[in-house]
């Protein structure tokens, strides 16, 4: 089969994202895309995720966007996956979700400011809100694509988060840090008006996330 490994670990990750309360149903998607091939697979749609087997996960060439396998129906958000592995090299994995709180800041259209030094695992000072567009049209890609530029997640107006990383862990990780961020920001909004990181501050934690995770022997040898 092709891709086995790619389509096994997005089935993995789909029932972690289920597990963690990151989506719920057949909320949301999940995408790898492998370089070597210039091929994408992306979960199909209206499948639950413990329901997915591996040959439903669809493979689409992502300069085409044409349907290379798979024995489903693809999301019908793979054009705003694909619009990012055309157009840019650090990112081969994007996860989209419709997680709470994420989607409770974006129903405002604001962005997400620096209430807390996690908001740099997504690359930047904030976490942009992209112009709203219908579901699963190339005008959301794009104005997705467009607002997480330098970065690695975005909110989508009215809609939810998605996050990028150069794997699924990584995408999964910001996934993760970004909710809780906009978690940590609705509740400090209701009790009052949140204290936010000085940009210097801010600057630091984007340069210590780079190094985010090496041992002390490797970052002292840098």
């Amino acid at each position: 089969m092709l891709l086995r490994e790619i389509r096994g670990e997005i089935i993995e990750y789909g029932k972690k994202a289920v597990q963690s309360g990151l989506t719920r149903n057949t909320g949301g998607n999940l995408s790898v895309c492998d370089r070597s091939s210039g091929i994408m697979a992306v979960t199909p749609s209206g499948i639950g995720y413990f329901e997915i087997q591996p040959e439903q996960i669809v493979l689409i060439d992502v300069q085409s966007g044409k349907v290379v396998d798979g024995d489903a129906v693809p999301s019908s958000e793979r054009d705003m996956h694909r619009i990012f592995y055309k157009y840019r090299d650090d990112l081969n994995a994007i996860i989209h979700t419709h997680t709470t709180f994420a989607a409770a800041v974006s129903a405002l259209n604001w962005a997400l400011p620096p209430i807390h030094s996690l908001v740099a695992s997504a690359g930047g000072m904030d976490v942009r809100c992209a112009r709203y567009a219908t579901y699963g049209t190339v005008a959301l890609a794009k104005n997705a694509f467009e607002a997480m530029e330098g970065r690695k997640a975005v909110l989508l107006a009215n809609h939810g988060l998605l996050t990028g990383g150069s794997n699924l862990a990584e995408a999964f990780a910001v996934t993760e840090d970004i909710e809780f961020c906009c978690e940590l920001f609705y509740r400090a909004k209701c009790i009052g008006k949140p204290v936010l990181l000085p940009l210097d501050e801010m600057a630091g934690m984007l340069e210590l996330f780079k190094d985010y995770g090496r041992s002390v022997e490797e970052h002292e040898e840098i």
